[in-house]
């Protein structure tokens, strides 16, 4: 009988999807499927540099596999199968491609890859609960256990589960002797492009140039691995050069440096071209070594077996219509300036630097995405799903599995509180104290209101203001609620608010 074909989606392209390791040979390895369907990027409009990548991952990947992979260039998935022949294909990354799947005669769905903690095993933790929260550090201590990762016997390593509180040092004032950053490390590595590369910018141009397609965002060098070997050099590089530094300023921002010392494995991860328990282990091999500090292995470590797997296992389990969740009843569009990445519109100097940073990396770490446009869009009312939408097409790592928790349950707060114990909202006060953006912005973060008064700061209040009656028996907000009351300026800020509307600030 002739060995099923093993189909491969545009996110599973590490050697772990293969049941042989991914070894390539003439002898009775399986064969190999892999569809570019242009109809993905036809459908929605997403960032050119999160096209430029997938498609640069798959044709390397179909390039490394040689004779062994069929890759195919078609309009859909559909038109592109095979009618006959057996396939089988790794649980797919989210709900539609997964129903796709499961409706295909001859398609046989193998368990997901990729992750720490498998389904059924998290079905089990989340189900024996008995009703208590589904928290993320009962989750991250259990899977440090199950994997055995920073244990000293039965004993978190250095004595604490979780080193966060190190971890949210404001950045440096002064850039370091040592190198252009600032927190004195290494520029992060960058992969070279090839002709795979050379093709993949030719053909996404034509696309354009014909109306098949159309993108957000600018064309740019590839910033991020694309191939395992790429992607394996990234992470040593990167445990190497700059981890040390990645605990202390992992919530830092500065308006000069994109990239701190953030690892850029996010894209590759979810591309499927690195297994987060192999990098765990070697970042925990760096701490053993006495080459990093605990508090940069575990917070990192916690991102990966703790945050990640959280997110995608919240996707699977909560029901469909968790992304439709609108708690806080917002219903405003998504302006076109936000949507557009139109840096060049606004004022609020973070605001205009994220957007910018967004629009020429298709990247930027988890604070600017939390505090700065997440925090803005929530601040405004804007509706949950459109968020979703834009925060999935416009990040290179961004898939449907990633974004439906991140933005509903965390940034949005738009499940009322079930993923998150409080809402992520705050004043320009934050931003302030963990950025340099506020320096020489024509707005004081102090002020609430005039022409001086930060739209963060401002905005702040008058989200408490509109969502008072939700968050009313919120303890976490109990605080600032009865504050607000105290403002003097509150009628003042409420009109101020009302009329600034969606206009870019």
């Amino acid at each position: 009988m002739a060995l099923a074909v093993r189909w491969l989606f545009g996110d599973q392209l590490g050697p772990h999807f293969l049941d042989d390791g991914g070894a390539d040979d003439r002898g009775d390895r399986q064969p190999v499927l892999l569809i570019e369907s242009k109809a993905v990027f036809a459908r929605r409009r997403f960032h050119r540099q999160k096209a430029h990548l997938v498609l640069s991952g798959m044709r390397h990947r179909a390039a490394e596999l040689g004779e062994r992979c069929r890759y195919v260039r078609a309009d859909t998935y559909r038109s592109a199968l095979p009618s006959r022949r057996r396939l089988e294909v790794s649980h797919p990354t989210s709900r539609a491609a997964l129903a796709f799947v499961q409706s295909l005669p001859n398609v046989e769905v193998l368990p997901p890859r990729g992750f720490a903690t498998g389904l059924a095993e998290f079905r089990r933790w989340a189900d024996g609960r008995d009703g208590k929260r589904l928290l993320l550090e009962d989750f991250y201590r259990r899977a440090r256990v199950f994997h055995d990762v920073l244990m000293d016997g039965d004993q978190p390593a250095g004595g604490k589960w979780n080193f966060d509180q190190d971890n949210r040092e404001p950045p440096p004032k002064v850039k370091s002797a040592r190198s252009a950053s600032r927190l004195g490390v290494a520029e992060p590595w960058w992969p070279a492009e090839d002709e795979i590369d050379d093709e993949v910018r030719h053909d996404l141009d034509r696309w354009q140039a014909a109306g098949e397609v159309s993108f957000i965002g600018r064309d740019g060098p590839r910033r991020f691995a694309a191939t395992r070997a790429e992607a394996e050099h990234a992470v040593t590089r990167f445990v190497r050069d700059r981890l040390s530094a990645f605990g202390p300023y992992e919530d830092a921002m500065l308006s000069d440096d994109a990239w701190l010392a953030h690892s850029l494995l996010s894209a590759p991860m979810n591309l499927g071209l690195l297994d987060p328990l192999e990098v765990v282990r070697q970042v925990e091999k760096a701490y053993r070594d006495g080459q990093v500090p605990i508090a940069s292995a575990e917070g990192f470590c916690r991102q990966l077996i703790g945050w990640r797997d959280y997110v995608w296992h919240l996707y699977w389990y909560l029901p469909a219509g968790y992304r439709h969740r609108n708690a806080l009843q917002a219903r405003r569009n998504l302006p076109a300036w936000f949507a557009e990445l139109d840096a060049d519109s606004v004022q609020a100097r973070c605001l205009s630097g994220v957007l910018r940073e967004l629009a020429e990396h298709g990247w930027v770490h988890h604070i600017p995405r939390l505090m700065v446009l997440g925090n803005y869009a929530m601040q405004r009312g804007w509706q949950p799903a459109q968020v979703t939408d834009w925060f999935h097409r416009a990040f290179v790592d961004g898939y449907d599995w990633v974004m439906v928790p991140n933005v509903v349950g965390m940034s949005q707060y738009a499940d009322g509180g079930l993923m998150m114990t409080k809402p992520y909202a705050g004043g320009g006060a934050y931003i302030d104290r963990m950025s340099d953006y506020c320096h020489d912005c024509r707005y004081d973060p102090k002020r609430r209101t005039g022409e001086a008064a930060c739209p963060f700061t401002a905005g702040y209040w008058a989200f408490l203001h509109r969502n008072r009656e939700q968050l009313a028996g919120n303890h976490r907000i109990a605080q600032p609620l009865r504050s607000m009351w105290n403002l003097a300026d509150l009628d003042e800020l409420l009109v101020q608010e009302e009329h600034r509307g969606s206009q870019p600030p």
